[in-house]
């Protein structure tokens, strides 16, 4: 694996250009370098399934992170290979919090190996509006006829989408319970605010620890834009903020490199390639002179 390092990129205003595409730079370049060695994979807020139609093109030979470290999965065949749930005492206290999600937000459950998105019918903020109209035409987005089957299954992951107004409350009253992870943003695209609530521990950084250490890798260099970004920066030996991220993560950033619009990620990981082919001609030229 090349040099022992494990590369990793955020994918929403990182990897991704603003109209919520790979390039094909960037597609192209990281497959040839993963073919030639580099240990590459991405970990991102999105679950795998919503991920993978944009990321499909990838032939990435290592798990993928999702949900913000909840669920590692395979960019190929979106397989979940590992993934946390509330329990059953977590679900009942959300289920006492969240009352008001069914016009907001939706939760992500798990029946079998099978992920779906739970909501009901109704008036919906106009976030959680637009986010349905994108996905109407999934087979995983359910409407369901009820509070408490919003719950079903194994329930691993809450989103609420709305204006900071609508969605601020929520936050306020989940984040007074130290039982889970809460993340509370504006969105990289638009002006909406996305809660987002998933099992205790799991982040990108514990997540992408865990991997490295499984893996064997002595060292993880990190990429992204926004704060749910700030916990794998804190862990990483290095951590390069495209220049379109947020001041916060740019202020623990080894280095600010471009933007996503201009395919910053695969530039800087076809700049390694480059730098290590000299170096090793450089090796194999000394070597020869010592011979």
């Amino acid at each position: 694996m090349a040099g022992r390092t494990l590369y990793v990129s955020d994918l929403d205003g990182t990897l991704m250009r603003n109209n919520e595409t790979l390039s094909e730079y960037t597609i192209q370049t990281i497959n040839e370098l993963v073919e030639k060695g580099l240990s590459f994979t991405y970990a991102t807020a999105r679950s795998v399934e919503s991920a993978r139609p944009i990321t499909g093109g990838l032939k990435l030979t290592l798990p993928v992170v999702t949900r913000n470290g909840a669920v590692l999965a395979d960019n190929t065949t979106g397989e979940h290979i590992k993934k946390a749930v509330f329990s059953d005492e977590e679900v009942a206290l959300l289920k006492t919090l969240l009352t008001d999600i069914p016009s907001c937000g939706y939760v992500s459950c798990f029946i079998g190996e099978e992920m779906i998105r739970t909501t009901m019918p109704g008036d919906h903020t106009v976030g959680l509006q637009g986010y349905l109209d994108y996905y109407k035409d999934d087979p995983t987005m359910k409407y369901v006829d009820s509070y408490d089957e919003m719950f079903c299954g194994l329930p691993g992951y809450v989103t609420c989408i709305g204006e900071k107004e609508e969605i601020e409350p929520i936050y306020d009253r989940v984040r007074a319970h130290d039982c889970w992870e809460v993340h509370f943003q504006r969105d990289t695209y638009r002006d909406e605010y996305w809660l987002e609530i998933c099992p205790k521990n799991c982040t990108k950084a514990k997540s992408l620890l865990q991997l490295k250490k499984d893996l064997g890798f002595d060292r993880l260099v990190v990429f992204g834009d926004s704060l749910n970004d700030v916990s794998m920066f804190q862990v990483a030996d290095e951590a390069y903020a495209v220049a379109n991220a947020r001041d916060e993560l740019k202020k623990l950033a080894t280095k600010v490199i471009g933007c996503n619009e201009e395919d910053a990620v695969a530039h800087f990981l076809e700049n390694v390639r480059q730098s290590r082919n000299i170096l090793e001609k450089d090796l194999s030229e000394k070597k020869g002179e010592r011979e």
